[in-house]
């Protein structure tokens, strides 16, 4: 074989080795192609169920924000959308018929403080005719929030007047009890005046006589000026009242009173920059209606006779305590305490403790006693209170 035979056999061999290697990548290729083509279809399947899925979701979003709007629009409560930046986002149809307008686009600050006034009650507003009262709650991360406002009117009307029918009915129960208390000062006032005009009658006994009959006129007067605030109810205000002054000022009106009669007075506790809503002049006269009451209880004189007023205030409420040495109050008493005419003294008219008891609910609070048989008692007046307002809430009418 020659040299030119030899090398056309190794080329021929290594063609022969080209092709087969051609022929396996070829082949692999070929696999590999197939097996792509499945994964396509797989993937193409999977996708196919995948946007199934969304179009299926999105359907049932789609719905549910459908009938979130209508029951928005369907909604007795307005529903104000405040975005992060206290922009007004949206308003349902109840919202702009209460507030007058489509505050939509609007800052809710702005919106507020022109629409809403604030009333003796926390958490409620007036709204040109309207009582609403008003709740706020986080919508997002982002800062934004949902305020819900609720047209109120109509039960704040019904409490009125639950309040009047129930002052009336308690009218007609005291009524025998009135014609008692009236009767006793007035025919001892009339015994006295007959007395005047005895020609006889001694100067000195004149005046005695006259002084007396003048002091069971006051006792008249008094009793019925106190039937009378009773029966009418209280006609609260719109004061911001300072806990501190309030409770600095009928601390003054019985400090002379309590050190006369020889009792212990002490005032505790402050409540910088809070305050209360309504009227002054009552809160005060409650207040005062309380120490009275606790000065009386206390026996005269002695070391041991104290009243001690304790004012503190927590999550929105004012607590003013009034705390006496006195003898202390049976079950029995304390059930009755509030009632109208109800007194364990001979000379009062019984409706002290029951009007400052009206104040309190009239201003959305109460007045709670507890006592222990010769430990004393302590009455504690509870008030809506928060700080000093500003803004929307400081605006007075």
């Amino acid at each position: 074989m020659t040299d030119a035979d030899r090398m056309m056999e190794v080329k021929a061999e290594e063609l022969q080795r080209a092709f087969s290697v051609f022929n396996q990548v070829s082949q692999e290729l070929t696999q590999a192609y197939e097996a792509l083509q499945g994964q396509v279809v797989r993937l193409t399947a999977e996708l196919e169920v995948a946007n199934g899925k969304l179009r299926r979701q999105f359907q049932e979003k789609e719905a549910l924000s459908e009938r979130l709007s209508l029951l928005l629009n369907a909604l007795p409560a307005g529903v104000v959308a405040v975005d992060g930046s206290g922009g007004v986002t949206s308003t349902n149809p109840a919202a702009r018929e209460m507030l007058g307008r489509d505050a939509a686009g609007l800052a809710w600050r702005e919106v507020a403080a022109q629409e809403l006034r604030p009333s003796v009650t926390p958490g409620e507003w007036c709204c040109g005719e309207r009582r609403l009262s008003m709740a706020e709650s986080p919508l997002d991360s982002a800062g934004g929030r949902i305020v819900l406002l609720h047209d109120i009117t109509a039960a704040h009307a019904m409490k009125a007047s639950l309040e009047r029918s129930q002052r009336l009915a308690a009218m007609g129960e005291m009524a025998a009890s009135l014609a008692h208390q009236l009767r006793t000062p007035l025919a001892t006032a009339l015994l006295y005046s007959s007395n005047l005009g005895k020609p006889d009658l001694a100067a000195d006994a004149r005046v005695r006589f006259a002084d007396k009959a003048t002091t069971q006129l006051k006792r008249l007067e008094r009793l019925i000026q106190d039937v009378l605030l009773f029966a009418r109810g209280e006609s609260i205000g719109r004061d911001v009242v300072p806990l501190d002054a309030l409770v600095q000022e009928a601390s003054l009106a019985v400090e002379a009173l309590m050190r006369r009669q020889g009792v212990a007075f002490a005032v505790e506790g402050e409540a910088p920059g809070m305050v209360a809503m309504g009227d002054h002049k009552a809160l005060s006269g409650a207040l005062i209606n309380l120490l009275e009451n606790a000065l009386q209880a206390c026996e005269r004189g002695g070391e041991a006779a104290r009243v001690s007023l304790t004012l503190a205030v927590a999550g929105g409420r004012a607590r003013i305590a009034v705390r006496d040495t006195g003898p202390g109050l049976a079950p029995e008493m304390i059930s009755r305490i509030f009632e109208p005419f109800f007194t364990t003294r001979g000379q009062g008219t019984g409706l002290g403790l029951a009007i400052a008891l009206g104040v309190a609910r009239a201003h959305g609070g109460t007045i709670d006693v507890s006592s222990t048989p010769g430990q004393g008692a302590e009455f504690v007046l509870e008030l809506p209170a928060g700080p000093a307002p500003a803004g929307v809430a400081g605006e007075e009418n």
